[in-house]
């Protein structure tokens, strides 16, 4: 059997629910000699490459993608897809993006270059590429989708979607008063960011952009730390890892290690313990009571 027979070609397909209210498709795929007949999507293609390189025809021209890139391309444009050197064994790998033109507003934004250098969107693409096919909640998604594709729009487009209004920050900081109240209230059932967005007549763009002036971080991140702020108070009164997590909404115990270790430095574990160790304990109970500091006897 030939090296190359041993090194199999695949795509994973996921279509998620729907997040900032369309369907969203995403490919996880390998190829080794396979090569795209001339077709065209109807979304946005969004891809980034995480090993080998990948070369298309688009436009008239020939493009060559690799890691550290962003390859996009635009609705309804005809374009190939091939390894770059069918003769390199372990061929190409890339992550794909589907975007339906809902995600971008009225305007729909031009891309001159179909291959766009730049890391750090790359990166952050493919945070949210993670995100999605870990299946995170819909506020975390949303608000991931929202800031990458405004980076890319704000990048890389030659004709934006439009200027929208910023609120001022006397309507940021009522914006962010009464997400924080949302949010801090339905820790296990958090609204969605189109639901947030609705509600307070915003578009989606706009609520991110005003909690941010008045918190400095994303809703979902905000949420994230939260979580992890009421975790420490009940896990100081000896509560079970399991129930904690439960209890302020993460999907698991794994899931709140890793945001724990993230925003508190140690696991979960380690803080229960050390808290108790120190004589200082919360009184407090999984219900979400009133907690405060009772000194130790």
């Amino acid at each position: 059997m030939s090296a190359r027979a041993r090194v199999p070609e695949q795509a994973d397909w996921t279509r998620l629910r729907q997040v900032n209210g369309v369907r969203l498709d995403l490919l996880d795929a390998r190829f080794t000699r396979h090569e795209f007949a001339p077709h065209t999507h109807d979304e946005f293609v969004v891809s980034v490459p995480t090993r080998g390189l990948q070369r298309c025809r688009y436009r008239g021209a020939e493009h060559a993608a690799g890691p550290g890139s962003v390859l996009v391309l635009e609705p309804g444009v005809p374009h190939t897809g091939r390894p770059a050197d069918p003769t390199v064994v372990a061929g190409y790998s890339y992550r794909v993006m589907y975007a339906p033109v809902e995600l971008f507003g009225s305007r729909l934004p031009r891309f001159t270059d179909a291959v766009l250098d730049d890391a750090r969107l790359a990166e952050l693409l493919a945070f949210l590429y993670a995100a999605l096919s870990a299946g995170c909640e819909t506020l975390e998604a949303e608000t991931r989708l929202e800031m990458a594709l405004r980076l890319l729009i704000r990048r890389h487009a030659t004709q934006p979607d439009g200027q929208e209004h910023v609120p001022s920050s006397r309507a940021a900081a009522r914006t962010t008063e009464a997400v924080i109240e949302r949010l801090s209230g339905q820790l296990c059932s958090p609204p969605s960011l189109t639901a947030l967005a609705e509600e307070l007549g915003l578009s989606r763009y706009q609520l991110i952009r005003a909690f941010r002036s008045g918190t400095g971080m994303a809703p979902s991140e905000w949420l994230a730390q939260y979580r992890v702020k009421r975790a420490r108070e009940l896990l100081a009164c000896g509560n079970r890892l399991d129930e904690v997590a439960a209890a302020v909404g993460f999907t698991d115990q794994p899931h709140m290690t890793r945001w724990f270790r993230r925003i508190v430095g140690i696991t979960p574990g380690t803080y229960r313990t050390s808290v108790q160790d120190s004589g200082v304990l919360l009184a407090g109970s999984l219900a979400g009571g009133n907690q405060r500091s009772v000194p130790s006897p």
